[in-house]
């Protein structure tokens, strides 16, 4: 089993005690987001592989070495102030943790999203390009590949539409972009590309991958993994151990967070030595060991 944390939240920033709470337990609880009385048990012994999502790795790196297990990291850096990232923490301390997360890492150097790309008036494509090639230049070396996605209409970028004032891509910025982040991620010696987007901009330069392949996680853990099931972008399938709605990082284009309110009470209930990422096991729920 391949477990995610996280992409339904950022469990390295914010919740890193309980993750390794549960590494030193032996297992971790899950709600199922769709059906919340339902209630996944994962065990340690059944995790080949950990990928990490995060946007801010600092808090997880001095206990890297007390992992029993591989891990991959996905670092999630973009060039958008406070507002836009309200508690994002300073990129300069971001860039620095991807360098030393890149000694640290063993199975493979951490892959850096560039994630979301959008435009308005501050954040035009001349800012992205520059903020982009002050990036490469400050992980040349450190980073091999790179991941870039375009803003999506989810229900959070609609509630903050008037503080961000998006601006709909033309085809020339396509092509401005593509030209220019291919050539820059040459220069410093990655690559460059998206997954999933209707505008994977191959025809300007970038690379057609996934984010995680098949084939990718056999070499790491010498076993056969199926794409993803509830995706169609063809990443091997990968067991998500977060939660929806608890991200303190407060983005106003995520994807994750909906209900400011809701993160709120979800944060009040969440308890470093519970089992369960929010709150704790009521006797309505209904727990299965999941293996794979």
């Amino acid at each position: 089993m391949i477990i995610n944390v996280s992409g339904r939240t950022d469990i390295v920033a914010f919740y890193t005690p309980w993750f390794l709470n549960r590494m030193k337990e032996g297992y971790f609880l899950v709600r199922n987001p769709f059906d919340p009385h339902s209630i996944s048990r994962i065990y340690i012994e059944n995790i080949d592989l950990i990928v990490f999502c995060t946007k801010n790795p600092l808090p997880i790196l001095d206990s890297l070495h007390t992992l029993q297990k591989p891990f991959l990291f996905q670092v999630t850096f973009t060039p958008y102030h406070k507002d836009i990232e309200p508690y994002v923490p300073d990129k300069r301390l971001i860039l620095n943790a991807i360098r030393k997360l890149s000694k640290l890492s063993k199975e493979s150097k951490p892959l850096v999203r560039y994630d979301p790309i959008l435009l308005n008036a501050r954040y035009d494509v001349k800012y992205h390009i520059k903020a982009f090639e002050k990036m490469c230049m400050e992980l040349e070396g450190y980073v091999d590949r790179i991941i870039v996605s375009f803003v999506d209409d989810y229900k959070n970028v609609r509630k903050h539409q008037i503080e961000l004032q998006i601006k709909e891509f033309t085809e020339i910025d396509y092509k401005l972009i593509g030209t220019s982040f291919s050539q820059i991620a040459k220069e410093h010696g990655m690559s460059v590309q998206t997954c999933f987007e209707q505008r994977d901009l191959c025809e300007y330069g970038f690379r057609k991958d996934v984010c995680m392949s098949v084939e990718e996680a056999f070499l790491i853990t010498g076993k056969k993994f199926k794409k993803w099931k509830a995706r169609d972008c063809g990443c091997v399938e990968m067991v998500d151990i977060g939660q929806y709605n608890t991200c303190r990082h407060y983005c106003k284009y995520c994807y994750a967070n909906f209900d400011e309110k809701r993160i709120e009470e979800n944060v009040r209930l969440h308890d470093p030595e519970s089992a369960l990422l929010i709150g704790n096991v009521q006797p309505q729920d209904q727990i299965r060991v999941r293996r794979g």
